[in-house]
């Protein structure tokens, strides 16, 4: 038995079917509002923050996948993230199981350091804070109290469905919609997305292999972008030029003021100034035959 822990949003949606393809057909599929994906799937309803509904979630899985998602909302990440990841951990270690951990890379320095598994935790930021504190906690249990773990850590998303992120909503989805993409900061630092179905099949892929346990995994990116190059790449997919206009980072700080969800992206907009250096080589060494969607395949999945 494998179990998806948030299994409702798309990284959670996508591993589903990768598991259900490729690994096993006993999937369990947990959240607050769970859906079946597959026939033979079991639904489970749980409140992670209750210890006693995520031990009895994850009870009787071989592997537990966290994927859990919580608004972009501050004080709800401060009230239940790091419940939910306690909760977890202490069941998966009474359980048995073998937890693989969806990570991200909010509590990375916030500039063009490259950023590696081993990049030191510099987090700005209250939801960097709370994601650092995550990760250095599942890292506690792993090391001193028998917590069989990997961490799959993963830049920003984009990617097709229900896919939720910053590029997505802000460039993708308004190209969709005939308007004209905002692109936040600038058009010319690099950037690094993840593909989100390559997340999904990377993650199962680590839950899968023994021997990367014990470990934290940046999953596999094509190499960084600019939105300008981003841009032209979905000319080509919808046959016309595509203005833009790209908004400053004094506009979304001004926004703050009165902007509750600028004031919650603002945390990690500020990267955005500076090139998204995000090294894989560690992955692609251990899984070489992994295949990495190209932008232009993913753009052109997106828009078409």
């Amino acid at each position: 038995m494998q179990t998806i822990l948030g299994s409702n949003g798309q990284i959670g949606y996508e591993l589903a079917n990768e598991l259900y393809q490729n690994y096993t057909k006993e999937l369990r599929l947990v959240g607050r509002h769970p859906q079946k994906i597959h026939a033979t799937d079991q639904v489970v309803v749980a409140d992670l923050t209750d210890a006693d509904q995520a031990f009895r979630a994850i009870q009787g899985s071989d592997v537990v996948y966290f994927t859990v998602g919580l608004p972009m909302d501050t004080p709800v990440w401060e009230a239940q993230f790091l419940q939910i990841t306690e909760n977890v951990i202490q069941a998966a270690i009474k359980t048995n199981a073998k937890l693989a951990f969806f990570d991200n890379t909010y509590m990375y320095q916030k500039d063009a350091t490259p950023q590696i598994e081993t990049s030191p935790f510099l987090p700005v930021g209250r939801k960097s804070v709370i994601r650092a504190k995550m990760a250095t906690r599942l890292l506690e249990a792993m090391t001193n109290e028998g917590l069989e773990a990997v961490i799959g850590r993963a830049p920003e998303f984009y990617g097709p469905d229900r896919t939720q992120g910053i590029t997505n909503g802000m460039v993708f989805d308004r190209i969709k919609a005939g308007e004209r993409p905002q692109i936040p900061v600038s058009d010319t630092a690099l950037r690094t997305f993840i593909w989100t179905p390559d997340a999904s099949r990377a993650l199962a892929l680590l839950g899968n292999t023994p021997d990367a346990y014990g470990q934290t995994w940046h999953l596999p990116v094509a190499p960084g972008i600019s939105y300008q190059a981003l841009l032209a790449l979905a000319e080509k997919v919808v046959g016309r030029p595509i203005p833009y206009d790209v908004i400053p980072l004094s506009v979304f700080q001004n926004e703050a003021n009165t902007n509750r969800m600028r004031a919650e992206q603002l945390e990690i907009l500020v990267r955005y100034q500076f090139d998204n250096v995000f090294i894989t080589n560690k992955f692609m060494r251990r899984f070489p035959d992994f295949h990495v969607t190209s932008f232009a395949t993913g753009i052109q999945t997106i828009l078409n």
